[in-house]
């Protein structure tokens, strides 16, 4: 089967932040990210390093100025070297093949086609990353309590994402994958407590730019080997330069314990490849009903502490919290001037 995907990436150059998902962790905005949801970079051959076989001799060297041919001629003028002309070795073109014109102007457009196919999926994170950076800037300044401890990110590499196509047997082409593969981008969300999770994903999801295509709730109904989040597939809107473009972005958001559990089972399916032992899987199941448990008492014990406050907002108190220098006096002043007298004047 034709893959031009793959063709694109045999020929791209190496692969820059956008081809493989990456802002470098230093230059993205917001938590970093680690495990499992990190930036690979990726590595290619570039397709200017490639000479056409109708290239003209005259774009090799001169002869002038490649290296002579060691001689080692016998002292009577008949050894081995003596009669043998200098070989200046096999031509550029015979080495890389025939390669007409049409197939290098159709790699340099897979390329570009397949920089932008990438691009898309990491604006589409980039831009979900400042939506949850917003909600924790907010419930960090203005509330007492944040449900979210830490974000995550990635997106498959060129290669991860071949794979899945070729397995998957989907049509090679960048639509075919755009619509059946919908994992490309990953955001995940670790909250606290199982309520935070619900309540993330409700904020998430109720903005007027985001379209849910569609929810799994594990922590309902878990998996069967004890595996526990909640997984949607929303669309977002990338605006590039040619137009709008709806990219799917896949959420996972889970509490510490889930996420705790969910990192160890990956990694003993990883050593085995797929092939855990039995008693290895009784005893995985044995801690996601463990986990699953102290979720419970850990959200018990908060619902207590809470309860035993006097606060009415359901997140915390909306006054800044005592990290957060309060608004000087005079501004506080003038503020309630301006509302009981409804004017304009300027603060």
């Amino acid at each position: 089967m034709d893959n031009p995907v793959a063709r694109a990436l045999a020929l791209a150059p190496p692969l820059s932040r956008f081809t493989v998902g990456g802002l470098t962790p230093a230059a993205r905005p917001g938590p970093q990210p680690d495990g499992r949801f990190t930036q690979p970079t990726g590595t290619g051959h570039r397709l200017d390093d490639v000479t056409d076989s109708s290239s003209p001799a005259s774009d090799l060297p001169p002869s002038s100025d490649r290296p002579a041919a060691t001689e080692t001629a016998g002292t009577d003028g008949t050894g081995p070297g003596a009669d043998v002309e200098p070989s200046a070795g096999p031509s550029l073109p015979s080495l890389v093949g025939a390669i007409d014109p049409a197939s290098i102007a159709e790699a340099r457009r897979l390329r570009t086609e397949f920089t932008r196919f990438m691009m898309q999926y990491q604006f589409a994170i980039d831009e979900v990353l400042t939506k949850i950076s917003i909600l924790q800037d907010e419930f960090t300044h203005l509330h007492s309590y944040n449900p979210i401890e830490h974000v995550n990110s990635r997106v498959k590499t060129p290669e991860s994402i071949i794979e899945k196509v070729s397995r998957k047997g989907c049509d090679p082409s960048f639509e075919a994958i755009r619509s059946t593969i919908t994992d490309i981008a990953g955001v995940r969300i670790t909250c606290s407590f199982i309520a935070d999770t619900y309540r993330v994903l409700e904020m998430l999801t109720a903005q007027s730019d985001i379209t849910v295509r569609e929810i799994k709730d594990y922590i309902a109904e878990p998996k069967s080997n004890g595996y526990k989040s909640l997984h949607a597939i929303i669309e977002i809107p990338v605006f590039m330069s040619n137009g709008v473009v709806p990219v799917l972005v896949e959420l996972q958001i889970r509490t510490i314990a889930m996420d705790f559990w969910a990192s160890l089972e990956h990694k003993i399916y990883y050593k085995y490849s797929g092939e855990v032992p039995d008693h290895l899987v009784s005893t995985l199941t044995e801690t996601a009903q463990i986990a699953s448990q102290l979720d419970r008492r850990m959200e018990d014990l908060h619902a207590e502490v809470r309860a035993l406050d006097s606060e009415t907002d359901p997140w915390g108190d909306d006054s800044p919290t005592p990290t957060e220098p309060p608004l000087p006096e005079a501004i506080v002043t003038q503020l309630q001037d301006l509302r009981r007298r409804g004017g304009t004047q300027q603060v």
